[in-house]
Formats: C-alpha cells, structure tokens, sequence
C-alpha cells in the first residue's frame, strides 16, 4: 500500500467532493447541512486560512482532510481538523495517516495545539483514533448532533497540544 497525502487548492476540489458528499449525506459523522453543495463545500475546505490535504492510495483518492485555525484572533494557535475517508478505505489506516500527517502540517505552521469542536459520541472508531493518537475528551456536548439513525446524540469537543 502506498499512500501519499498532499495539499490540493481549489482546482482540484472535485477529488475530494465524492467522499464529502457522501460523508454528509450519511448524516452520521458531521454537522455540515446534507444540502451543502459543491462550491461551498470547496469554499468551506480550501479558502485561506483553510488548507485541503487528499490522500491518495496507489491512484485513488481515499480521503481527505481540512487544517484550519480552530478560532480567529486570540484563539489562532488552535489547529482545527475534519478528515473523511472513502468506505472502501476504511479500516486500512487511512485516517490515522492523515491525522499524523495534519499534526505534523499543524506544527510547521506553528499551531501549539488541535481541538476537534464535535466528534460524535456514536462514531466510536474516530473517538477510538483520536484517542490513540493523543487526544483527550476535554467536554461533552450533551445531545447536540442529530444523527440520522439514533436521533439526538451527544457530541465530545477533543483537544490535544501539539
């Protein structure tokens, strides 16, 4: 297996769009609207400060990531991440690739921490992964996610210094 991550701009949104959109309309992992459309989804993960990352396995593009400021101001030495990876890919070590890899993007561009606002309690895989790779349940957001099974679940702000 060979996976290689790299930056993207805009331009080439359209790898990472497949996975985005069928990560949001599953309404299980993320709170961005299921109607988010394709530009404000680029919008959303590739204008400055935001950066897009896609990793790609022997010639497909099985995930992606987004590396941005958690907050404006007093608050921008804070990194805040979102990854999605591709069904196929999963279980395969895909994301815990990418998260290594933004910690390390996070640290040269001079972030002292990352803080992941709403992992949702559910997703037990992520929650399991974040864990392993540094970070720590900080809050609990009681019923702030509304999944597309289970109804109103709890949600975990995650944090870890870099």
């Amino acid at each position: 297996m060979t996976l290689a991550i790299r930056e993207i701009g805009a331009q080439e949104f359209a790898l990472v769009w497949p996975i985005f959109s069928e990560t949001v309309q599953a309404q299980e992992t993320y709170a961005y609207d299921p109607g988010t459309t394709h530009a404000q989804a680029r919008d959303l993960w590739t204008t400055p400060p935001a950066r897009c990352f896609v990793a790609d396995l022997d010639g497909a593009i099985v995930g992606a990531y987004m590396l941005r400021p958690n907050q404006a101001g007093p608050g921008s030495h804070v990194a805040n991440a979102g990854y999605m990876t591709a069904p196929s890919a999963r279980g395969r070590g895909v994301a815990g690739r990418m998260c290594e890899h933004s910690m390390d993007v996070a640290r040269g561009a001079g972030f002292l921490a990352m803080q992941f606002n709403c992992v949702v309690s559910s997703n037990a895989t992520a929650v399991r992964l974040w864990q392993k790779h540094g970070f720590g349940i900080v809050g609990t957001l009681p019923r702030v996610y509304r999944h597309a099974s289970l109804g109103f679940i709890d949600a975990y702000v995650m944090h870890r210094f870099l």
